[in-house]
């Protein structure tokens, strides 16, 4: 049943990924991988509501595998980041490499954390 899980999580996590980078990027025009920053950021703060949920006492083990797992391990991406990272350098776009990833560290730290904070108050003792 864990596997069913993990499965159907990350087919609805790589639909929305899909989803969510085409429309972020349409949105901007610019070289810089919106979209992929927008997934990874999104997919560290569901992973750190998670996490906080189960520091608070949820552990069932559907969830974390559906959510936790499934989709957020196919939400975001890091295959993606490090091709658009190299792909932004051989294109010779040296400060939005830099950027991508100073950005995605920073972001997805923080957005892992705000999730963390917020489940631990809502939920914590």
């Amino acid at each position: 049943m864990t596997a069913l899980l993990i499965v159907l999580g990350g087919a609805v996590g790589a639909v929305l990924r899909f989803l969510v980078d085409r429309g972020v990027q349409r949105r901007h025009d610019s070289a810089f991988p919106w979209g992929t920053l927008t997934v990874n950021v999104a997919g560290s703060a569901v992973l750190g509501v998670l996490a906080g949920w189960a520091l608070a006492g949820g552990r069932p083990d559907a969830v974390q595998a559906l959510v936790g797992v499934g989709l957020c391990g196919s939400l975001t991406t890091f295959s993606t980041f490090g091709y658009e990272t190299v792909r932004l350098l051989a294109d010779r776009a040296r400060l939005y490499a830099i950027a991508n990833v100073v950005i995605t560290v920073f972001a997805g730290f923080g957005a892992g954390t705000a999730g963390l904070v917020t489940a631990v108050a809502l939920w914590g003792h």
